[in-house]
């Protein structure tokens, strides 16, 4: 059952990867401007318009255009967490700054910020955290990038008791019916997406 599931995703995560690979530059810039602009009407809301923590990732080549959400989120005077791949699929948080430089990844074909590493307990204080998808459904099953980082973060703040107001970044043809994708014990469902077309709570989110 195990295979079969993960033969499902990496289907359907294939499929996605073709599709986004025939975006334009004009594509990708709207995506970007609109993600920048409702992610931060979220975490506003979220933080009751007040500085927070915000974590979020950097979206690199065809994947929804996450840079202009940091710089927006950043303006409005939230620290911005970046992730870095650590071994054993952990992730430690560089704080994003303008200044700060990015570096290819040693262990995810991923760009990385360069600075201070801090570890999930800094994360774990976070107001907001977006994270990669390459599809979602209906009731919050999601595909990652299949390194399995955040589903083991995800899990870490699960046990640490930490209930942190997340969304899932990804297209708006990425959102997909209930029940299209398979869910195994490990993985971890995301209460909302958020999509070029605005923030969207799912089945079974707050």
């Amino acid at each position: 059952m195990l295979q079969e599931s993960n033969v499902i995703k990496d289907d359907i995560r294939a499929a996605h990867r073709r599709r986004r690979a025939g975006l334009t530059p004009a594509q990708l810039e709207a995506a970007g401007s609109a993600l920048a602009t409702h992610g931060e009407a979220w975490a506003g809301a979220v933080t009751g318009d007040r500085p927070g923590i915000a974590c979020v990732y950097l979206g690199v080549g065809h994947e929804p255009p996450t840079l202009p959400l940091i710089h927006a989120l950043h303006r409005s005077g939230h620290q911005v967490l970046l992730p870095v791949c650590e071994p054993a699929r952990e992730l430690s948080w560089v704080l994003w700054t303008p200044d700060t430089g990015f570096e290819r990844s040693k262990y995810a074909p991923i760009l990385e910020p360069a600075g201070p590493r801090h570890g999930p307990e800094t994360a774990g204080g976070a107001s907001v955290l977006f994270i990669p998808a390459t599809a979602v459904d209906l009731v919050g099953n999601r595909i990652g990038q299949g390194g399995g980082y955040y589903d083991k973060f995800l899990g870490h703040l699960a046990t640490a008791g930490k209930e942190i107001p997340l969304a899932a970044v990804v297209y708006d043809d990425e959102l997909l019916p209930a029940g299209r994708i398979p869910a195994e014990e490990f993985d971890r469902p995301v209460p909302a997406v958020l999509v070029p077309s605005g923030y969207r709570l799912l089945a079974g989110g707050d």
